[in-house]
């Protein structure tokens, strides 16, 4: 039976959260023979293989998993676009959790859509495990509520993990940028979808992310360290997609002013309040991470 959907998991590392990944997906309000799961593991250092290997032989679902040594996020996407045989791709990361109507929701809205390129589904607004996993949590799903269809939407991204791609419209647009190795690719992908004519949208139906755990000013200095470095390399080949002057610290503290505002209207939560703060810190983790990069680019090229 041709599966209606392929969800795709590209994972690294992520042995101590995939198995509740897994497990979303599996209890999903969805035909299971409607359902194929593909796994990439690019590259863990981990027990992720095993813990996959060790799923597989109890799910009643059509599965594939590939594994290899570390070639980037671009890649694994690649490998999971050219082995799909639904219509569309769901992307779930290694550390998300689904609520039980979240693939049933976005294949619906996709089949009522037919222009649709992409469509994701909400953060939920839940606390995490601690008041800075919230804050990001918060910060995250105030960053999507725009129109992602308008042209002052261009720095804005939807992200892959959450997202249902339309399988046609990503193999147009000749899948993902396999030299993206570790931030970006969905960014460059959605580019090119939506130059295609296709739409984005942002569909209400809920998942959880990495946010439910504690999450330390470290992990989230790192974290957005990275999506800087790797930014530059986006950059590169997709020179109009990100504002400069958005990424810097002045710009997220401007822009936590005014998601602070739009969430505590929503939520009536006093600690949004503390957005311009979380804001500006990790604008300075991405700028510190691009900078970096490009200092490093500028030093081979010398």
């Amino acid at each position: 039976m041709k599966p209606k959907v392929t969800i795709g998991m590209c994972v690294r590392n992520s042995a101590s959260t995939i198995g509740e990944a897994i497990e979303s997906v599996v209890s999903q309000h969805f035909s299971e023979g409607s359902m194929e799961l593909i796994f990439v593991d690019d590259g863990s250092e981990d027990d992720t293989l095993e813990v996959i290997k060790r799923y597989i032989l109890k799910l009643d679902l059509q599965t594939a998993v590939f594994s290899n040594s570390w070639h980037g996020i671009g890649y694994s996407r690649n490998i999971v676009v050219g082995h799909a045989k639904g219509d569309y791709i769901v992307w779930v990361d290694g550390d998300m959790v689904l609520t039980h109507d979240f693939v049933e929701k976005l294949v619906e809205f996709m089949d009522q859509h037919p222009t649709a390129g992409i469509a994701k589904g909400m953060q939920g607004l839940e606390r995490g495990g601690n008041l800075l996993a919230t804050l990001e949590a918060y910060s995250r799903a105030a960053g999507r509520l725009v129109d992602f269809n308008v042209n002052r939407a261009r720095s804005k991204t939807l992200g892959t993990g959450g997202s249902i791609y339309r399988l046609q419209a990503i193999r147009d647009a000749g899948g993902f940028d396999s030299n993206l190795r570790g931030y970006g690719e969905d960014w460059a992908a959605e580019a090119k979808i939506k130059e295609a004519g296709w739409s984005l949208h942002v569909v209400d139906v809920k998942f959880l992310d990495y946010e439910r755990f504690r999450l330390t000013w470290r992990d989230l200095w790192k974290r957005y360290w990275l999506r800087g470095y790797y930014s530059h390399y986006l950059l590169h080949e997709n020179p109009r997609l990100i504002k400069l002057y958005k990424m810097t610290p002045l710009g997220g503290f401007l822009a936590g002013i005014s998601f602070s505002g739009k969430l505590f209207r929503l939520t009536r939560q006093e600690f949004v309040y503390l957005l311009p703060l979380q804001y500006t810190f990790k604008m300075a983790a991405w700028c510190m991470g691009f900078l970096k990069s490009h200092l490093k680019s500028y030093q081979a090229v010398c």
